[in-house]
């Protein structure tokens, strides 16, 4: 049951869904729409399966609602259904650690964003990846747009030499060390607190450290390894991943974030308005400083998202939605073209 629920939660609603919805909002028939309404399609006939026995009414449901439009299957009843069965050819372990490694460096991402307090419509320049092993970089490689899109970062940047950017300091997981060292504990736990930056890589490296003055080898799971912020610089870890967050903001990063807040507000207006999704638009705004610089620079980037034929700035306009922009009030006025 615990692994049905991650799997929806995590990996195919708050991920696959949510990251496909232009591929199922596209208006043509495409393959790649067709695909992506077909894997979700698989995913959902086959988790009715593996739920049934211990939720049988909500799985039957959800099987006769998906079936009875395609006519894939001869059962009245998911219970009558065989159970799923396991297709080795199917699995790719290297898309998997990938994909897996996407989620892990924008969870870090969106973490640290929440901690200073940075909207994720807010971009940043870059994320620095210190670099695991020689697998690591060209695993990432391959999802760096989706780590871009999805924490609204500019640039990945990889590093071999950690020293001087992030610094990490080791703790002594005493549950764990309780067993192993007993007695010695104290001694092994001052051990571990002086261990030196190379002897952390070590440990994060190889999994394992002899500690100087003890009889004992020290796994990672023996201990907590922190990565400490440096300054204009966040940094966090999971595991042996770290990632450190470049929290400067130019003021060309500022007008985009400005952009993309007035994005969603017209949006918003859109959607109280009952706009439908493809209606073109012109949006008027009251002219202010602050923002009016960031729509100049952002225009024709403003415009696609909104679907606007034109956005037009004065201080004459008296009507409109009164909204707030980085602490800046302004009227908004849109009409269907």
């Amino acid at each position: 049951a615990r692994a049905i629920q991650d799997f929806v939660d995590a990996h195919l609603s708050n991920w696959y869904v949510r990251l496909s919805r232009r591929r199922f909002w596209r208006s043509e028939d495409s393959d790649d729409k067709l695909s992506a309404y077909q894997t979700l399609y698989t995913c959902l006939v086959t988790v009715s399966k593996l739920m049934s026995p211990i939720a049988p009414f909500f799985a039957d449901r959800l099987f006769i609602d998906l079936n009875k439009v395609t006519h894939k299957e001869n059962y009245e009843s998911v219970h009558l259904t065989y159970f799923p069965e396991y297709h080795t050819g199917l699995v790719n372990k290297k898309l998997e650690e990938r994909m897996q490694m996407a989620q892990d460096i924008s969870s870090l991402v969106l973490s640290l964003r929440k901690k200073v307090s940075i909207n994720v419509r807010q971009p940043l320049s870059k994320i620095l990846l210190p670099i695991l092993d020689k697998h690591f970089k060209h695993q990432v490689e391959q999802v760096t747009e989706l780590i871009l899109s999805e924490t609204n970062i500019k640039n990945i940047e990889y590093i071999t030499d950690t020293a001087g950017l992030i610094k990490k300091k080791v703790k002594p997981n005493f549950k764990a060390l309780g067993a192993k060292v007993g007695k010695d504990m104290k001694a092994v736990a001052e051990a571990i607190t002086n261990l030196t930056q190379a002897d952390i890589d070590t440990l994060e490296k190889n999994g394992q450290i002899a500690v100087l003055d003890t009889k004992y080898l020290i796994l990672d799971t023996d201990v907590e390894i922190i990565a400490e912020d440096v300054p204009g610089w966040q940094v966090a870890n999971l595991g042996k991943l770290t990632v450190a967050l470049d929290v400067t903001l130019t003021d060309e990063l500022k007008q985009e974030g400005i952009s993309r807040e007035l994005i969603n507000r017209i949006q918003n207006l859109r959607k109280g308005k009952e706009f439908e999704v493809t209606d073109k638009i012109n949006v008027r705004l009251s002219n202010h400083p602050f923002i009016s610089t960031a729509v100049n620079n952002n225009l024709s980037y403003i415009c696609a998202e909104i679907l606007a034929d034109s956005i037009l700035l004065g201080n004459e306009l008296k009507e409109g939605e009164l909204v707030e922009i980085d602490g800046n009030e302004i009227l908004i006025a849109i009409s269907k073209v």
